[in-house]
């Protein structure tokens, strides 16, 4: 009897498997649809509100506002030690190459193509869409979403599409902070402890860096800044459950952030790879 008992485990075990991972595949892509439903929906407000003048930039400018004053400070402490990290692993490979000239150009294009990027959107995953996700799960276990869709109010336009936007505008401008502050950093490590001199430094960074370095990197945090704030968008207006649930929707809202970013950092990396090549100085 027994040992019927373990072969009907032991074969229900696969299917069990198997159902649990197409159950959660599925999930994942109504997740995914959702977003993207959510994402179109939201941007099409925008666009005609601020066409219209309905846009509601009281909204805007408090959101915008909110997003600034809870990331720039943690951004600014962020980019110092990536900007030192950076420049001590450059510094060192390019010591024992003998090729310290070119530290300033590898580490202006690593900060510019790559870093203020990632971390612009490791902040604004975090912090920013942390705090947008517990601020639309408190509303929506509030009831508060119901309400204003029973006042006849359209919760997308009033809740998300001023958040994307100051996202967007926020994010360009962290992307920014994030850029010069490494790159002062590295600049002062390098010169300032004695291993270029700061006309090298300088024209070595001039020499192959693109302004479409720049233009990558302010595009790519815009774009990480629209997706993080979709996705924390969808997970606070769809949190349930109370409490535990608006904190298992900011959990989930950073995970998925992250894991969407890396992906898009890839594509647009090698996008751009391809489309301009480094240039020889």
């Amino acid at each position: 009897m027994a040992s019927q008992v373990s072969g009907g485990l032991s074969s229900s075990l696969p299917a069990r498997i198997t159902s649990d991972l197409v159950g959660r595949g599925r999930t994942a892509l109504e997740t995914a649809g959702a977003m993207i439903v959510l994402a179109i929906e939201a941007v099409t407000i925008a666009v005609r509100d601020i066409i219209s003048r309905r846009f509601s930039w009281s909204e805007f400018l408090l959101q915008a506002w909110f997003m600034s004053r809870v990331s720039v400070l943690p951004t600014i402490l962020v980019a110092i030690p990536f900007g030192i990290i950076v420049s001590i692993q450059i510094g060192g490979v390019a010591g024992q190459i003998g090729a310290q000239s070119f530290s300033g150009a590898v580490n202006g294009i690593g900060v510019l193509r790559q870093g203020a990027p990632l971390v612009t959107s490791i902040m604004i995953a975090g912090a920013v869409g942390a705090a947008i996700t517990s601020d639309l799960g408190a509303r929506t276990i509030r009831e508060e979403v119901d309400a204003l869709k029973v006042m006849g109010i359209n919760p997308v336009q009033r809740l998300v599409a001023p958040r994307i936007v100051a996202a967007l505008v926020v994010a360009f401008f962290l992307n920014v902070v994030v850029a010069a502050t490494s790159i002062i950093t590295g600049y002062t490590l390098n010169v300032g402890g004695g291993a270029v001199s700061s006309g090298t430094y300088i024209g070595a960074f001039v020499s192959f860096a693109q302004p479409t370095d720049l233009f990558l990197a302010s595009f790519k945090a815009v774009i990480f800044g629209f997706i993080a704030t979709i996705v924390a968008c969808h997970k606070g207006l769809t949190a349930s459950g109370g409490p535990k649930g608006v904190a298992d929707a900011v959990n989930e809202s950073v995970v998925i952030s992250v894991i969407s970013l890396a992906v898009v950092n890839v594509a647009l990396t090698q996008a751009y790879v391809m489309l301009a090549p480094t240039r020889i100085a």
